[in-house]
């Protein structure tokens, strides 16, 4: 069942929170699609490394794209451990097709992924709208950025000012990308009738704002 608020807008989670077949399946296909889009970007974001010569800790500014299918996964399938599912497996099928950061990708994976799902496990997986979305790629930048700079310290060459830097682009790249853009995509997939079989199936018409 689906409890429906306001003008009939669901803005809460299936009360069986229990994960059906084609929550595995589209979860399944989410991540795995996001994990060839690492897989690309691990390359091809190297492209535009010009930009952030003048500060390097910037080009954390791009990092959204590793954050992504933890928000979005969570914004489709709507249960329980989605965030960390598709984060998880993403990172693990770019490491599959080869990472240039080897097997930390599982960790980091499983770290970004975290950062999201607490959020949606702190509004008890019943709030899905842009406020709850936006914070949830901020915190899944946040923990990446720490993990990054603090924890797996990529950068050893950066002072105290740069790596807290490092952190702060990153956490507004979860914001951006892995929060904003994976709420719209959410809207788009759903108008199309994609979401039909899923708890997801009405986000296009919910409230942004409650």
């Amino acid at each position: 069942m689906v409890t429906i608020t306001g003008r009939g807008h669901n803005n809460t989670t299936p009360k069986n929170s229990n994960w059906r077949v084609v929550d595995i399946v589209v979860a399944a296909v989410i991540a795995v699609s996001s994990g060839v889009i690492f897989w690309a970007w691990n390359s091809a974001h190297h492209v535009l490394d010009f930009l952030f010569i003048a500060f390097p800790p910037s080009s954390a500014l791009m990092a959204g794209m590793w954050l992504f299918p933890a928000v979005l996964g969570a914004l489709i399938i709507r249960k329980p451990g989605a965030a960390i599912f598709c984060e998880l497996v993403a990172a693990t099928v770019s490491s599959l097709l080869g990472s240039e950061f080897g097997m930390t990708v599982f960790a980091s994976g499983l770290i970004q992924g975290l950062g999201a799902e607490l959020v949606f496990a702190g509004f008890r997986y019943r709030r899905w709208n842009l406020p709850v979305a936006l914070l949830a790629g901020t915190v899944a930048g946040l923990f990446g950025g720490i993990n990054d700079a603090f924890i797996f310290r990529w950068f050893p060459e950066y002072t105290m000012g740069m790596q807290i830097a490092y952190v702060g682009f990153m956490t507004v790249s979860g914001l951006v990308i892995a929060g904003l853009l994976s709420y719209f995509a959410t809207r788009a997939l759903a108008k199309t009738g994609a979401l039909s079989a899923l708890a997801s199936r009405k986000a296009a018409v919910e409230p942004k704002f409650r």
